[in-house]
């Protein structure tokens, strides 16, 4: 698959920033391979804690070592509320993104997923 526009640098030296997030995204909380502009695929790296409460994703090319960034949106209402239901169920929640398999961890008083780095709900 060839882009457009392959991808456009932040910061001088920093990572890149992919044009197709959101597809990209979508295969990322499926489990799927992410394709790189390179030929590869995305490995990721790491998270970090963005500053509206969103994360920002790693990811190294497994053909060129170059390493991209990909911005995770915050929790919507919808997700939060469905954490809160299943936390008032008596469940242990899984990652609303991410599905099944993937459980929230507590973190800082608040329950998060490991996979996405998002804050869904806080931990009673």
């Amino acid at each position: 698959m060839r882009w457009k526009a392959l991808a456009k640098r932040r910061d001088a030296g920093g990572p890149l920033k992919l044009e197709n997030e959101k597809q990209l995204l979508r295969n990322y909380y499926a489990g799927l391979r992410m394709e790189s502009p390179n030929g590869g695929y995305l490995m990721l790296l790491g998270l970090r804690q963005g500053d509206a409460g969103d994360s920002v994703g790693i990811f190294e090319c497994s053909a060129s070592s170059l390493r991209y960034e990909i911005v995770i949106p915050k929790a919507t209402r919808g997700e939060r509320t469905k954490v809160r239901a299943a936390i008032d169920d008596g469940q242990d929640p899984d990652c609303p993104r991410h599905g099944r398999g993937t459980r929230l961890v507590r973190a800082a008083g608040d329950l998060v997923c490991m996979s996405c780095g998002l804050a869904y709900a806080k931990a009673s």
